[in-house]
């Protein structure tokens, strides 16, 4: 099955945290590749990976970097597809840094910015999902099944909580 995400990280160290992406997209049968790039250590390879991307099939690209993290936003300037950026904290400022340079995009160049770290793992690959289900009501019906199992299990913590008193 053709990837349906590219998944680019700037670093192997960041493997960790990307793991949290690839659990989602599994959960939901979305196929993705995942790979490492540099926006400053390897441009061209980041440059062929998007390029491909597009001409294979991809429907969005998620970038994962911390520090000066500029990967979400080069990738973007290659592309017309939808880039989700992941501001990782792997710095002292501890992905303050990496948020403020994925944010900042200039106009006319967009990188959907989520959560700092594990979360914005998440919810970059829950937001590839819903741009994705756009035309796919199988994975609408998953997603909705999927929101419904969260309010469910929030309402069984506060039952437990609420019975300890």
């Amino acid at each position: 099955m053709k990837p349906k995400v590219l998944i680019i990280m700037g670093s192997d160290s960041d493997l960790p945290v990307m793991e949290e992406t690839a659990r989602i997209l599994d959960e939901f049968a979305v196929p993705y590749t995942m790979t490492v790039a540099s926006a400053h250590r390897t441009p061209a390879r980041t440059q062929k990976l998007v390029k491909d991307a597009e001409k294979n099939g991809v429907d969005v690209i998620i970038g994962a970097a911390g520090m000066a993290a500029h990967l979400p936003g080069v990738m973007a300037s290659h592309t017309v597809l939808p880039v989700i950026g992941i501001p990782l904290d792997s710095s002292p400022l501890k992905g303050m840094d990496a948020l403020l340079s994925i944010v900042q995009m200039p106009p006319g160049i967009p990188v959907a910015t989520v959560s700092v770290g594990k979360a914005g793992a998440k919810n970059a690959a829950i937001l590839a999902v819903q741009i994705i289900a756009l035309r796919d009501p199988k994975l609408t019906k998953q997603l909705q099944d999927y929101r419904r199992r969260m309010a469910q299990e929030v309402e069984e913590k506060a039952d437990k909580i609420a019975r300890k008193k």
